[in-house]
């Protein structure tokens, strides 16, 4: 008997989601029916794919081979899918998009009404994370990335650029005074990164040169965080303008050491696998949240 699409798609899904009960969930189906496809799977296969305690499962050496050669076969059904479907010039299907917590959600989120109304056939994944992600074990089609790219084998679309904003909030000026020169830095309290040290070189010009290497006396991993912490007037913070344009605005953040900005800008890029066909689904949306930065 020759094994069938859905039975490697359960296998799939049971890898990644960890367990059978979650797997189910994902796939709108009951554990035990999940289970029954996966023994169907391992009778056909004639070996066992996945070894399973109370605690855990784990891959068989056999089952480590056909999630590799299963993710392809899904994956080329989804394009051969995809191709008849672009002959009618309506892109459709699932797009899984990745970024970090502070552009998903002022740069991503605010536009998906917009993008849905203009493809409604496309189904929006979004995911988020402040580090960088494997896209292939990650299932994610793009990725949107803010800096320097140093993956070789990630192929690059640039979409726009950041200013780096220095800002605090009213309130912590009115407590600990507005530093009028990098130097005065020193003094206060500084809110940074700490996952990334480059993140912590401000683009500032001072003596040392064009990047201030500030010491945060708190650190976190995500840019909403630091600008939450920054709006809760618990330091001075460098933050990409998408994220902080609008604090400025509204009078919630205070824009500082304007005159000593360098002018470095962080590059903003949609990244993808080099051997990855560009589709009609992705292209869409790159193209219509380049208009939105």
């Amino acid at each position: 008997m020759s094994i069938q699409s859905e039975e490697l798609r359960t296998f799939v899904a049971v890898v990644e989601a960890g367990s059978l009960s979650a797997a189910a969930e994902g796939l709108e189906q009951t554990t035990s029916g999940v289970s029954r496809a996966l023994s169907r799977l391992e009778e056909k296969l004639g070996a066992s794919l996945l070894t399973r305690t109370t605690r855990r499962m784990e891959l068989t050496e056999e089952g480590r081979v056909l999630l590799e050669q299963a993710r392809d076969i899904l994956a080329s059904m989804e394009q051969a899918e995809e191709a008849v479907r672009m002959r009618t010039q309506k892109p459709v299907g699932r797009l899984r998009v990745d970024a970090a917590v502070p552009f998903m959600l002022h740069c991503v989120v605010p536009h998906v009404g917009a993008f849905r109304e203009a493809y409604p056939g496309i189904e929006l994944e979004l995911t988020t994370n402040d580090r960088f992600i494997d896209l292939l074990e990650q299932r994610t089609d793009i990725a949107i990335r803010i800096g320097e790219l140093q993956d070789s084998t990630l192929h690059a679309k640039p979409l726009s650029s950041a200013r780096l904003n220095i800002v605090a909030s009213p309130d912590y000026l009115a407590r600990h005074g507005t530093p009028t020169s990098v130097e005065e830095l020193e003094r206060h309290r500084l809110i940074g990164f700490s996952h990334l040290e480059s993140l912590n070189h401000w683009p500032l010009l001072h003596a040392g040169g064009d990047r201030y290497p500030a010491r945060p006396g708190i650190r976190a991993s995500s840019g909403e965080t630091i600008r939450q912490l920054a709006l809760h007037g618990q330091g001075i913070a460098a933050l990409s303008s998408f994220v902080s344009d609008a604090d400025i605005a509204a009078g919630r953040l205070v824009q500082l050491l304007e005159p000593a900005y360098s002018g470095y800008r962080q590059k903003i890029s949609a990244v993808y696998y080099r051997n990855t066909q560009l589709s009609k689904r992705i292209s869409c949306f790159l193209d219509f949240l380049q208009c939105k930065l």
